[in-house]
């Protein structure tokens, strides 16, 4: 397999003052994907925390936050693909899609250098999606934007959330 071009995939990353426990949890629960989702599209989840490769859980979508295509109310199937215990975790999406797309989303974590917090690596991969799809010529649907917006959200929601336990 070769290496994604920058054409085929972004990358951002944030310090997060939080240690990398904590953020995983928000980032293998299904209702820690709504709470963090920048774009508007994820409206609610149903299904457990992921815990290791092939779990899967649905996540109901609304696409008019994007205002790109009029698809309305509908569910996707989250598929982990990639599962490291507090280090990695990345998935797929299966929804009505015949031939399904095969984008990836994910997170590393890694300890900041200054052991203040963990550095988060928020990453969206295309380069491996269905020859129709990369035809249609609609990557990325998600913009660099976004991805920075969901990882200041990731920080609001583990910080805030680590206050309240101390309280």
């Amino acid at each position: 397999m070769t290496e994604p071009t920058t054409a085929e995939r972004m990358d951002v990353q944030r310090t997060i003052p939080a240690d990398a426990a904590t953020i995983f949890a928000v980032l293998c629960d299904p209702h820690g994907h709504v709470a963090i989702d920048s774009s508007g599209m994820l409206q609610d989840a149903t299904g457990e925390p992921a815990s290791a490769v092939g779990d899967r859980f649905v996540v109901h979508m609304d696409r008019e936050s994007l205002n790109d295509y009029p698809l309305g109310r509908y569910d996707v199937t989250v598929e982990i693909v990639t599962f490291e215990q507090d280090r990695e975790i990345a998935w797929t999406i299966h929804g009505q899609l015949d031939p399904p797309i095969g984008h990836i989303y994910g997170y590393r974590l890694e300890p900041a250098a200054d052991g203040a917090g963990t550095v988060v690596t928020s990453y969206y991969d295309w380069s491996t999606i269905h020859p129709v799809w990369r035809e249609r010529n609609i990557f990325p649907i998600l913009q660099e934007g976004a991805l920075r917006a969901t990882l200041g959200i990731l920080e609001r929601t583990v910080v805030r959330a680590a206050r309240q336990n101390e309280a």
